[in-house]
């Protein structure tokens, strides 16, 4: 089966991508949580994800907080731990992609992350009239440079030096 992503600008040599299909998550809860981490390194996203599953940091509800209670700190907000764990493993997922392809995983972004419905499954037994709920996730993840953090040197680059080090005081020929 081949899958159609809405994402087009696609560059082998520096992207992964990777999609979940008919995850049996709510799409309401997966299009705040896909919001909340899309722009974020992949190793924060995930690190975020875990404190969601484990019930200490809420996502903020933008969009779907219609009766939602204040969590600290960010306003509406819950704690989807079932859409947090199905996303968190399409993330290691298209992580393993990635390190398949070559790319450096500790400096992938997540830059594109939508989330659509699936057509749903019916629930079996006296009331077939109810459709299981389905979210069809798609994330693209890309390379970026890495960090130059060992250049600099207590806040300068490695162009640039105090002026104490370059005017050193001259010895006097006795």
């Amino acid at each position: 089966m081949v899958y159609h992503y809405a994402f087009g600008d696609f560059n082998k040599q520096h992207m992964a991508r990777g999609v979940g299909i008919a995850l049996p998550i709510s799409v309401k809860h997966s299009v705040e949580v896909l919001a909340y981490i899309k722009n974020r390194k992949i190793v924060d996203a995930k690190r975020l994800l875990d404190l969601t599953i484990q019930e200490k940091k809420a996502i903020p509800y933008k969009r779907f907080n219609q009766g939602l209670s204040h969590k600290t700190s960010i306003g509406p907000g819950r704690f989807p731990v079932k859409t947090a764990s199905e996303i968190k493993n399409l993330l290691e997922s298209i992580e393993a992609n990635a390190q398949f392809q070559g790319l450096n995983t500790a400096n992938l972004v997540i830059m594109h992350a939508s989330a659509k419905k699936a057509p749903g499954a019916y629930h079996y037994g006296r009331k077939r009239r109810r459709k299981m709920k389905r979210a069809t996730i798609e994330i693209v993840v890309q390379e970026t440079k890495a960090d130059k953090k060992d250049d600099k040197k207590h806040g300068k680059s490695a162009g640039q030096e105090s002026q104490s080090e370059k005017k050193q005081p001259k010895e006097q020929a006795q």
